[in-house]
């Protein structure tokens, strides 16, 4: 017998969570950490659907366990591979009949079973609902290069709770934001990563996100997570041009040359032709450097522009010369001083 649970009470219990839905619909978006186990193929299902459309329900039913029967042995053997304790939660798109029938042949086999009331879609309210709850934070800002993103690195060292948004959509944030990474996430799925790291943030703690636009290459942030973040103190860090240079020159120096090309050819009708063209030359000369100062003149006036027309008055930083270490530390005392924040004092940790 599997046993129908809300959201929250599924979460609670134990085992893995499969995902019955076919693998188009799991690739679109899933929980996360779920395991596909599709109760249909794509095609399967396809045909299902089109046997209850043009046919009926009783007539799809019937296809459905044509189609399935066979696979039964194959589901029980997977399970035990996934769950030898025996514990399993099972969903599908509405908590209908493809949970409750593999939920009904796993039980049947001796599992325990807890199926998703509503299944993912109900879910997807939840990933709303999550991601409109209200909680402090403070925004990371700073010109391209400034190293924010190691700094949230070793602010989540530190214990203080962070939600790397370029991390979870794979992307930088810029046109050559997905050089080098796996590729990006849908939306959907995106949404579910951050809803899953935000509701792990508990207490009264802020938690720490880097400034960002309403898309993270072609992810888009929530709106209801971009409010918050539009509306939350925040603190600007600097470093000195040449500092930015290292920085970017390390990481895009194993990019490959052709890939660089095109990024930078991405971004001419707001380079200008000229610059374009010479950055492409320096690119193509082995000198990235000179390349990275002229596409970071660009993106500092992008970055400046936007501040002046949001009309916000942002406390600057300055970081030249710190290591990441030194540079969070000087960031936590910063916020505290600025914003009275309840932070993790850096000579608690013995650093």
């Amino acid at each position: 017998m599997s046993i129908a649970l809300t959201v929250d009470n599924f979460f609670q219990q134990s085992g893995p969570i499969l995902d019955v839905r076919s693998p188009g619909e799991y690739t679109q978006g899933h929980i996360p950490g779920a395991v596909s186990f599709p109760l249909f193929t794509d095609d399967e299902r396809a045909k299902v659907g089109t046997c209850y459309k043009q046919v009926g329900r009783d007539e799809a039913v019937e296809l459905g366990f044509e189609i399935a029967g066979p696979k039964c042995p194959t589901f029980v053997r997977q399970a035990k591979a996934l769950a030898p304790d025996r514990h399993l939660r099972v969903h599908c798109w509405r908590g209908g009949m493809r949970s409750g029938g593999v939920g009904w042949i796993l039980a049947t086999a001796g599992f325990q079973v807890h199926t998703l009331e509503g299944g993912y879609k109900a879910y997807r309210c939840w990933v709303r609902r999550v991601l409109a709850t209200p909680k402090p934070m403070v925004i990371l800002g700073g010109m391209t290069g400034t190293s924010k993103t190691l700094i949230l690195e070793e602010l989540a060292r530190l214990g203080e709770p962070v939600i790397d948004l370029e991390h979870l959509a794979n992307n930088r944030g810029s046109s050559y934001g997905a050089l080098m990474l796996p590729p990006q996430p849908s939306t959907e799925q995106y949404e579910n990563l951050l809803a899953a790291a935000w509701v792990q943030c508990s207490g009264d703690r802020p938690i720490w996100l880097e400034a960002e636009s309403r898309r993270v290459g072609t992810c888009r942030i929530p709106d209801e997570l971009f409010l918050q973040m539009m509306a939350a103190p925040t603190l600007e860090v600097t470093r000195s041009v040449e500092e930015r240079l290292d920085l970017l020159v390390s990481i895009y120096g194993e990019a490959d040359p052709g890939e660089l090309v095109i990024a930078t050819q991405r971004i001419q009708k707001r380079l200008g032709g000229q610059r374009t063209q010479a950055a492409v030359d320096f690119i193509q000369a082995g000198d990235l450097r000179s390349a990275c100062a002229i596409i970071l003149d660009y993106y500092d006036r992008t970055y400046r522009h936007d501040l002046e027309r949001r009309g916000k008055t942002i406390p600057q930083i300055d970081l030249t010369g710190l290591s990441v270490a030194e540079s969070a530390q000087r960031l936590l005392q910063s916020a505290q001083t600025q914003f009275a924040l309840n932070l993790v004092q850096p000579w608690a940790k013995g650093i």
